[in-house]
């Protein structure tokens, strides 16, 4: 079982006990799960080992807070997107769920159409960075997502036009390479109609209306950072949950 494996770090592993716990219905969604000061009595750990726990939980859906009650168990939605791919590795160091996984379609230079040039900042016709990447899970296709960045990007990172996997994901070996940090975004949802191209690859006939959501990233110098855009899977729906404090 994967939260009783002694190579996770404590937390992981303590987090991965209590997610085996939801999905087996020990611990239905509302019910409370273990406090901080319960973590610490029965697993030995230290007060941040524990508290991070939580972190994990909420980052992978299984879990949420709420005024006045606490944090509670949930089941994740059946949909992650880049957002949720991003808030992902900076808590849990990786940028999947339980049980997904990618397979990266395409990654190299292409030119720039209208309005990837307007997203970007560049020229029409500039060749810049696109990766296409197909993410699953149990239940088959998630999401077929295109991203594009600057070409400057390419320069610093060339793994970003290889089709092998990047090792802290898109966001991560830009930070790593060149301190620029994404730290704002831009979501847009809307109802399209599926390109040829990418009805193909999520196995729906060309023009079927799926959910879309276009992504945009900006740095810490207000520059931007990428472009992307999902069309979801079949059966698949967007959440975001936002503290309005």
């Amino acid at each position: 079982m994967t939260g009783n494996s002694p190579a996770l770090p404590p937390y992981r592993r303590i987090a991965a006990q209590i997610k085996d716990r939801i999905e087996r219905g020990e611990l239905q969604p509302g019910d409370r799960i273990p406090s901080v000061r319960e973590i610490v009595r029965d697993e030995g750990v230290s007060v941040a080992t524990a508290t991070r726990v939580a972190s994990v939980l909420r980052a992978e859906g299984y879990a949420e807070t709420i005024q006045g009650i606490g944090t509670v168990a949930r089941m994740p939605s059946k949909i992650t997107t880049g957002p949720d791919r991003l808030q992902l590795q900076r808590t849990t160091g990786s940028g999947f769920r339980p049980g997904e996984r990618v397979e990266i379609i395409s990654a190299a230079m292409e030119p720039a159409s209208p309005e990837v040039a307007d997203a970007l900042e560049v020229e029409v016709g500039t060749q810049v960075v696109q990766r296409r990447r197909r993410y699953l899970d149990e239940d088959g296709v998630i999401a077929l997502s295109t991203s594009w960045l600057p070409p400057d990007l390419a320069v610093a990172a060339p793994e970003l036009i290889s089709t092998g996997p990047l090792p802290k994901m898109t966001f991560g070996l830009i930070e790593d390479r060149t301190g620029r940090r994404a730290i704002k975004r831009r979501d847009t949802v809307s109802i399209e109609e599926l390109p040829e191209d990418v009805a193909e690859l999520l196995d729906q006939a060309p023009g079927t209306a799926v959910l879309s959501m276009v992504n945009r990233y900006w740095d810490q110098h207000g520059q931007i950072t990428e472009y992307a855009r999902d069309y979801m899977g079949p059966g698949r729906v967007l959440e975001a949950e936002y503290d309005l404090e």
